[in-house]
């Protein structure tokens, strides 16, 4: 999952929501360059993407979208089950989105310092375009697989019809977010109580 996902499934915890949000960008051992509670968020991002990489849904939906997109075809459901999230966000969180993406944002830069670079990079672009809200409309999505087509140029990604292939199989892609999604809040909060 992306972003949005990964923040949600922190809990109430910003401190696990920070590491949750930078784990893509932390390498290997360099978990250990981060105080514990930041960690522990970064431990959380690994075992949530481990148990979403062996759901049946997520990987029913990888198989619709795999002849098109081979290896990326997990990165675009990431995006794709975000999507989902944004768009029927209040069956999941009583707080409005728009007020929970300015809680993230604010708590990021609140934390800048230790950022990884590539998360110093493109957190200006996540505050100024609203991925967090913008998840929720196919033009936003369209605007984030360009630039993710442009960054996997010289392996002809095809993220650029990722929104074509999302309108295509929209329904039953949808389904299988709503099969997965409570499993994964399940499975979140008995990670987060061991952490």
């Amino acid at each position: 999952m992306n972003f949005l996902a990964h923040a949600f499934l922190s809990g109430s915890n910003d401190q696990l929501l920070i590491g949750n949000l930078i784990a893509d960008a932390v390498k290997g051992n360099h978990i250990d360059r981060y105080r514990e509670d930041i960690r522990k968020g970064i431990t959380l991002h690994r075992s949530i993407d481990s148990f979403t990489d062996h759901h049946p849904a997520f990987i029913r939906s990888k198989t619709r979208i795999q002849s098109e997109y081979g290896k990326f075809s997990g990165v675009i459901i990431d995006i794709y089950y975000d999507h989902f999230l944004a768009s029927s966000w209040s069956v999941y969180s009583n707080t409005d989105l728009s007020e929970y993406a300015l809680h993230v944002y604010e708590l990021i830069l609140r934390n800048y310092e230790i950022l990884p670079p590539r998360l110093k990079r493109v957190l200006p672009y996540m505050i100024i375009h609203n991925w967090l809200v913008g998840y929720s409309r196919l033009r936003d999505l369209q605007w984030v697989f360009n630039g993710m087509s442009r960054r996997s140029k010289e392996y002809k990604s095809g993220m650029e019809n990722a929104v074509h292939s999302l309108k295509k199989n929209y329904e039953p892609l949808k389904e299988d977010f709503k099969q997965f999604f409570p499993d994964i809040i399940s499975y979140a909060a008995s990670v987060r109580k061991t952490l």
